[in-house]
């Protein structure tokens, strides 16, 4: 199974609208957006990011045979690091390294495309396997006073 990591194209907002509605019906405790809420939002912001193409706002995704299987959005910040949000794979494509190479993918592209030196994403503390899979990938835990989740950052 050949996989493809790229960036979203605007005609795809409606694939990232309904990956995105799946992990938080999948993984509820994984996130901060509630299900019901984003199902019921006419458009998601990421969603009309996709659309327009905003350029400091990259959704990500991991294609297996034109099917979106993966998700992982960077949002730049004002200064030189950024943020990644909506990590998410397919239940059924978990455990295959293709949250690996979503990470790789969107780290090498804001390396090319702005001057980031620090990438930070939060976790939830009791979603072990996606701490793993930032540690394995090069994250590192940051202070946090926030108990819910843990912060952890990438250095460039």
């Amino acid at each position: 199974m050949k996989i493809e990591y790229r960036r979203l194209l605007s005609h795809e907002s409606a694939m990232y609208r309904a990956i995105r509605l799946e992990s938080l019906e999948q993984f509820p405790d994984s996130f901060e957006a509630n299900y019901q809420e984003a199902l019921n939002t006419e458009k998601l912001k990421i969603e009309i990011d996709v659309e327009n193409q905003t350029a400091e706002k990259l959704a990500f995704g991991a294609f297996a045979d034109q099917q979106l299987i993966g998700l992982c959005v960077f949002v730049k910040n004002e200064d030189h690091s950024g943020n990644i949000y909506q990590m998410y794979v397919n239940k059924s494509f978990q455990g295959k390294n293709i949250g690996s190479g979503l990470l790789e993918a969107v780290i090498h592209d804001v390396r090319e495309r702005f001057n980031i030196t620090e990438v930070y994403l939060e976790v939830a503390q009791k979603n072990e396997s996606a701490y793993h899979l930032y540690k394995k990938n090069g994250f590192n835990e940051v202070e946090n006073a926030i108990s819910q989740v843990t912060v952890m950052k990438y250095t460039i």
